[in-house]
């Protein structure tokens, strides 16, 4: 059973005075529903994981779930590099009420892939939960391999996989490995179309945040049969993909929902706000696609 087709945003963690903001992230969830998202991944990468306490992330989840009240999906990204602290939270997870789960490769102990086998498993035994992996072996240090993805697709609540590996043909090989009720969704922006048009579900998007109706029409365009439509689209927002990346995420995304009227605050530490050249170039993009004062 797929959790979802279409757009999800890998919503950003809101912020005020280096506190969670749950009012702003009410908003945002809110304004999510009303803009066509498909699906909410709370604490992913650019909701600042890394930076968050185990409070911090249960109070997320928790809220997430409650201001959402069952109109969208809910997603948590509760995977580590610590096995028992991701069967935890995942647990914790399950209990307050979220629809399914994400599960970051664990990072910087770079296990094999017979210890990625092993980890995802404990977890998916652990919840009776859906679970999408997550692969993203530029943050991570380690690669989930195609065949090892769709050995874990086996496993009964291993549902999807969010793919960020930039690789192609790795994708590729994951859709024709598993069957059609296994989801394979982008998990880099300027891919979307790429990978709709090798057979996946969609996206778990960054961009998103700052345009959820537009990601959301690429999705519904390709998934309509509209391909052409959905590939003038494509091209017409690569700028803007390629522009929120211009940092590290969710640097620049932040940076530019700060400008575009919504109150989500600073990223924390180690990360710091945009270079001032790299804050031009984000003003001279957001005013490119007419978002200067205006939320799309």
């Amino acid at each position: 059973m797929k959790l979802f087709q279409g757009s999800g945003v890998a919503i950003v963690t809101p912020f005020k005075d280096d506190h969670i903001n749950l009012e702003e992230f009410a908003t945002l969830i809110n304004w999510h529903i009303e803009h066509k998202t498909d699906a909410i991944i709370v604490i992913g990468t650019t909701g600042e994981s890394p930076v968050l306490s185990l409070d911090e992330k249960k109070l997320l989840i928790k809220s997430a779930v409650e201001f959402a009240g069952s109109r969208i999906p809910i997603i948590a990204n509760t995977g580590t590099n610590n096995t028992a602290q991701s069967i935890e939270l995942s647990q914790y997870a399950q209990s307050v009420g979220v629809d399914g789960l994400l599960l970051v490769t664990p990072y910087y102990n770079k296990p094999t892939q017979r210890g990625l086998i092993a980890h995802f498993t404990a977890i998916a035994n652990a919840v009776d939960l859906p679970i999408i992996l997550y692969n993203v072996p530029s943050r991570c240090g380690v690669n989930i391999q195609a065949e090892t993805v769709v050995e874990l697709s086996k496993i009964p609540n291993i549902v999807g996989v969010k793919e960020a590996s930039g690789n192609l043909e790795q994708i590729r090989e994951i859709i024709n490995g598993t069957d059609e009720e296994f989801a394979v969704y982008s998990g880099n922006d300027d891919q979307i179309f790429d990978v709709l048009a090798l057979g996946g579900d969609g996206v778990i998007s960054v961009s998103a945040n700052l345009i959820p109706q537009m990601i959301s029409e690429l999705c519904s365009l390709y998934l309509g049969g509209k391909v052409t439509e959905a590939s003038a689209l494509s091209d017409h927002l690569s700028l803007l993909h390629k522009v929120l990346f211009i940092e590290s995420n969710p640097v620049p995304v932040k940076a530019a929902m700060n400008t575009c009227g919504h109150d989500v605050g600073h990223t924390r530490l180690p990360l710091v706000d945009l270079e001032e050249d790299h804050r031009v170039i984000l003003m001279e993009a957001l005013n490119h696609y007419h978002l200067l004062g205006d939320i799309l």
